[in-house]
């Protein structure tokens, strides 16, 4: 009944324990229930708050920056993930050069923020005399930071495997970036799976920060939009209607890494039949 970190709560903890939740539900509806009465009194769920929706041109606007947003994230991801996998690798190699300078530019790049990533190569290279745009300054931040820290997690669950899938790697004659590449890396991709989509949901939700850059995503539009005033400035309905969009989208996400999972699952049972079935058959032979 007990564990090695705690104690199972009895039947008077857990009641305690429903009070408490309880009480924090009602102080969170509390919560909400009064910034919605607030923007009621405000006029923001107006209607003149909200007929700028209505305009066609408005709806490709905000199409067209769904699909810049979409553009980087997709971008950014590809690049994280090999960057991930290259810096990975580097830092769990043999050579101490090669480790210490992998080791140098994951920890570089997990240290500084995301934003001044994106406002050193948009406003730093020009300086220097290289070229730069705003989706390349986006993506570059994006593809460093969010790199960098799925390097870590691509090293941990390398490190996480069993050796005896390298050792039976390198007894089939495979170099050590074979083994790396070809064995490695995918087994820890799947063990790893669930915090790679939670990082991929961060990338997703960091590239709102492009707008400092006039990098022209969701929320440079929301804010663009939100400053008319022949539609009233509604600065909270745009908002509210990106930020549906962001819910909408990392939801779709979590619903991918759901369904990789419940696939890898059926593989693995899939395939512990499959070798059941050989050892039922010579048992059964064995018993004839």
């Amino acid at each position: 009944m007990s564990s090695v970190l705690f104690d199972i709560p009895g039947p008077k903890a857990r009641i305690r324990h429903r009070l408490l939740a309880a009480v924090g539900i009602l102080a969170v509806a509390a919560v909400l229930a009064f910034v919605i009465y607030r923007f009621t009194d405000t006029g923001q769920f107006s209607g003149r708050k909200w007929e700028w929706l209505e305009y066609q041109q408005v709806q490709i606007d905000l199409l067209n920056a769904l699909l810049t947003t979409l553009q980087a994230f997709a971008v950014g991801a590809v690049l994280a993930l090999v960057f991930g996998a290259i810096f990975a690798a580097g830092r769990l190699s043999d050579h101490a050069p090669v480790r210490g300078a992998a080791t140098v530019v994951v920890e570089l790049f997990r240290a500084i923020p995301l934003l001044i990533l994106m406002f050193l190569f948009y406003y730093g290279l020009p300086a220097l005399g290289v070229p730069m745009t705003p989706f390349l300054a986006v993506v570059l931040g994006l593809t460093l930071y969010n790199g960098s820290v799925l390097a870590e997690v691509f090293r941990a669950g390398i490190q996480a495997l069993p050796k005896g899938q390298s050792e039976a790697a390198y007894a089939l004659g495979m170099t050590k970036t074979q083994v790396m590449f070809l064995v490695l890396i995918p087994q820890a991709v799947r063990s790893m799976l669930p915090t790679i989509i939670s990082q991929l949901v961060v990338l997703l939700k960091d590239t709102a920060l492009g707008f400092v850059v006039t990098y022209q995503e969701l929320l440079y539009y929301a804010r663009f939009i939100g400053s008319q005033g022949t539609f009233g400035r509604p600065i909270v309905p745009s908002t509210i209607v990106v930020a549906a969009i962001y819910i909408a989208l990392c939801l779709l996400l979590t619903a991918l890494a759901n369904y990789l999972e419940r696939r890898q699952r059926r593989s693995k049972k899939h395939l512990a039949g499959a070798t059941r079935q050989p050892e039922e058959l010579t048992l059964a032979a064995d018993a004839a």
